[in-house]
């Protein structure tokens, strides 16, 4: 008879105790190999492959996790997009498997995180939503592990449920009026100046913008669909579900678009909409090169930035200010959650407390500069 041993956590008291699994009889199983195959297929193998063979350490979990959420091993299915992989892979690869790696998981303490997190927040200057990512990846780490039984299912094995950071950006990005951008629009060449139209017309990402094809574009419907995206030289999904939904084209961007259409030398259905002269075609253009060399400099010489001036400015920048400017409009919130496909009317909110505060601000400021004017000045 085939037996497989293997050690795990005992739920009633955290110890590690020796199971044992029966694989099958050598009378069908004549070889080790078919026994490990057995082993394999019934999905005991997550203990061999692991060495566990006492504590479970933290950098087991972390690996478990990216071999089967991350790697070759993850659902179809729930298959996350490049670059979120990329970006668990760093925080995994650079923070947490150097910090906790050889920590026993079920030693983590919630407190020891929480100083951490803010350590690292005020040594390298993180944002809040920075931080917050790190706290949540670690929380996928141990929930994971918990999902496989490497770890007990108990809300104690979690440390992570008692770790709060906060989560509020403390960015405020600059906003551009419709009378500054079309200054910036002036200051830039084709096709850098339809491109940045779409965006601050539509609230397409630039991702989005970059990801686009021609047989995306429905002149006759009047509308572009967003079908993927295009960041970090690779094709990826949208962003979220409700970035899918197509998006409005008036007649006066339509016009913009289709005399970009009949200029480029890639105007046929399957071509992309910005794409790449230097590599024929075959690829859309670069975010960050389209920023540096055509966005700033544009903004610049329409005076929104000065000369030099180190601040955040890109795409997504329009994006925001067509949502502030759909709020200062009296826009329902719906319609500018719809226009901007936010997946989570929080988010829409977010931007109409921030405008509204602007404007009450303008409201004081109003209401002061009438009480002083000459006129209404006490002898």
């Amino acid at each position: 008879m085939w037996v497989y041993h293997y050690y795990r956590t005992r739920e009633t008291d955290g110890h590690r105790v020796e199971n044992t699994v029966v694989v099958g009889a050598l009378s069908s199983l004549p070889r080790e190999k078919d026994a490990w195959a057995e082993v394999e297929h019934r999905g005991l193998d997550r203990y061999h492959e692991l060495g566990l063979t006492g504590r479970v350490m933290f950098g087991d979990l972390a690996r478990h996790y990216i071999k089967y959420e991350l790697g070759e091993l993850a659902e179809a299915d729930d298959q996350k997009s490049h670059t979120t992989i990329e970006r668990y892979l760093q925080i995994l690869n650079n923070r947490l498997i150097p910090r906790w790696g050889n920590r026993p998981a079920l030693e983590v303490e919630p407190l020891e995180i929480m100083q951490w997190l803010k350590a690292s927040k005020r040594m390298e200057n993180l944002e809040n939503p920075t931080v917050d990512k790190i706290r949540r990846v670690m929380n996928l780490v141990f929930k994971h592990g918990q999902t496989y039984g490497l770890i007990p299912r108990t809300g104690e094995a979690n440390p992570m449920m008692f770790v709060r950071v906060k989560t509020q950006s403390e960015y405020e990005a600059k906003i551009i009026t419709p009378e500054q951008c079309f200054k910036i629009l002036m200051a830039m060449p084709q096709p850098e100046r339809t491109l940045t139209m779409i965006i601050a017309a539509t609230g397409l990402r630039i991702s989005e913008c970059l990801g686009l094809q021609w047989a995306d574009v429905d002149y006759d419907n009047q509308q572009v669909f967003v079908r993927r995206s295009w960041t970090g030289g690779k094709v990826g999904k949208s962003k979220t579900a409700a970035s899918k939904a197509p998006v409005p084209m008036v007649p006066l961007l339509a016009g913009f678009i289709r005399q970009w259409q009949e200029q480029t030398p890639y105007g046929q259905p399957p071509d992309w909409v910005f794409a790449s002269t230097r590599l024929k075609g075959k690829r859309p253009r670069v975010a960050n090169m389209l920023v540096e060399d055509y966005l700033r400099p544009a903004a610049v010489k329409a005076g929104v930035l000065k000369k030099g001036e180190k601040v955040r400015f890109g795409f997504h920048n329009l994006r925001h200010s067509l949502a502030s400017f759909l709020v200062r409009k009296g826009t329902d919130v719906k319609t500018v959650q719809k226009m901007l496909r936010h997946s989570d009317v929080s988010t829409t909110l977010g931007i109409y407390a921030h405008s509204m505060s602007e404007d009450r601000l303008a409201a004081q400021d109003e209401m002061l500069a009438a009480m002083m004017t000459p006129s209404n000045a006490v002898n």
